[in-house]
């Protein structure tokens, strides 16, 4: 029994181990103090449409969902600089976040996307 205990909390910690995000997230009121640093780089990884559809001042459009996402993110975006990463609910930003960090950028994702920013009341280029 206790061999059968040890080996299940080794296989936790191996699931939780591999399983651990290596970006922040933070909500509305935290993104907009990241960004307010003018040294944070600001990803919206939405659809060109998206994007001109309205988005966060400042920000670089790169479509996560395009072919070649992290080769274009790696020409534009230097690794000493943190990469502020939204989109339209978070999903795609939690994914694009978790791509960059594994090549060695620090991101932090929007949680709840601009769909949260906007209910918060900050501010969109349209």
């Amino acid at each position: 029994m206790k061999r059968l205990l040890m080996c299940l909390m080794a296989v936790m910690g191996i699931t939780s181990a591999c399983c651990r995000q290596n970006f922040e997230n933070t909500d509305p009121e935290g993104f907009a103090a990241l960004v307010s640093d003018t040294t944070v780089l600001v990803l919206d990884v939405r659809t060109a449409e998206e994007f001109k559809g309205g988005h966060i001042p400042n920000a670089t459009n790169i479509d996560v969902r395009q072919k070649g996402f992290v080769k274009k993110a790696k020409a534009i975006l230097p690794k000493d600089k943190t990469i502020a990463v939204y989109c339209r609910s978070g999903r795609r930003s939690a994914n694009a976040a978790e791509l960059l960090a594994g090549k060695g950028y620090r991101c932090v994702n929007l949680y709840g996307g601009i769909q949260a920013w906007i209910e918060a009341g900050k501010p969109v280029i349209q």
